[in-house]
Order: C-alpha cells, then structure tokens, then sequence
C-alpha cells in the first residue's frame, strides 16, 4: 500500500519537480547572459577604451560570451572592421600596458541545459554582438547591435518555465524581466 502510494506521488511530482529545476537553471542561464553585459560595459569604463560582447555558438547549441577591449584609433569608432581588439591571448593593440594588460574573458554556456530544453532567441534575429563606449553606453554608431536574448522553454519542454529577457538599455544597463508580464508590472520589461 505504502509502495502504491509513493509512487502515485512520484507520478505527480515528478514533472512539477522536472519544470521547476528547469526554470531554475533557465534563470541561471539569464544571469550568465546578464554577467556578459555587464562584464562588457564594465571592462570599457575601466580602461577607457571601447568595448563589446560577441556571442559564440558552442555545441550545446547555446552560446559562449567573450569580452573584448580596444583602444579607438585617431578618433575612429571600434568595429568589426576598425580597430584591433584583445584575443584571449593577446592584448588590444593600443593597449597602453602592453604587457599586463586587459586581454578577452570567455564565458563558456556549455553547463547550460542544451536547446532541446530552453530555445534562445536574440534581438535583433541574428545579431551576435554589442559594442559598447567608454562611458558605458551602447555604441549607436554600429549597425544592428544585440539588444536582448530571450530564454524560452524549447517545444518539447512547452509550458516548463515562463519566458525571460536579459534586455539591454542604450545607457547600458541590464535586466532581466517577463515579456509577458502586464504592462507597467516591476517584473515587465522595458519597452
């Protein structure tokens, strides 16, 4: 009798508690994202220089952060094209501290659930990367630059967790808020 009735609770609980560790580690994989950002924005006030956050696929079909600086040139903005950025193993290169200086950090998401479980979109649909300057401000002068990334149960998991964003402002603050929370609700997201 004991038995039965242990596993009729088993039966019921298990998918509630199934959901809720996948919300948890889904609000896990927000804060990863939200860490990027800031490390970003941070990493340009701090030596007054340029930076960004590229997002890098890795083969949990999530995506990896890296964080680079670079020291703009006679006044041109940092881009994809202008500029030479710090590599993991190599500083930016009109870094003024050639040898200790800033070189690029890697996040890896690859402890993050794969996109079987929680789907990842960004906004705009295929941007990658934000720059920032070195007041902390997302750089406006590069083209398309990711604004957010959405955290939703992938199709086979539907239902498991509420939606989430780690949405970007242009003064380069972050949050993390419920897209489909009521207007004017404190856990919306900005418009």
């Amino acid at each position: 009798m004991v038995l039965a009735v242990l596993g009729i609770l088993l039966a019921v609980g298990a998918p509630s508690m199934s959901n809720w560790m996948l919300a948890r580690k889904a609000a896990s994989a927000a804060g990863f994202y939200k860490d990027g950002f800031m490390l970003a924005r941070s990493q340009a006030v701090a030596h007054n220089s340029a930076s960004r956050l590229v997002l890098v696929d890795n083969d949990n079909g999530q995506a990896d952060w890296r964080v680079d600086i670079c020291f703009p040139i006679s006044g041109k903005p940092c881009s994809d094209i202008s500029g030479e950025w710090s590599t993991t193993s190599a500083v930016a290169g009109e870094d003024p501290d050639k040898t200790t200086g800033f070189r690029s950090v890697v996040g890896s998401a690859s402890t993050l659930p794969a996109s079987t479980a929680i789907a990842m979109t960004m906004d705009p649909v295929g941007a990658d990367t934000v720059y920032f300057t070195p007041l902390g401000w997302v750089d406006s002068r590069i083209a398309a630059p990711l604004r957010s990334i959405e955290l939703a149960p992938a199709s086979a998991r539907s239902g498991a967790f509420p939606r989430m964003r780690v949405a970007l402002n242009l003064g380069g603050g972050v949050v993390i808020c419920n897209p489909d929370a009521a207007p004017h609700s404190p856990k919306g997201c900005p418009p």
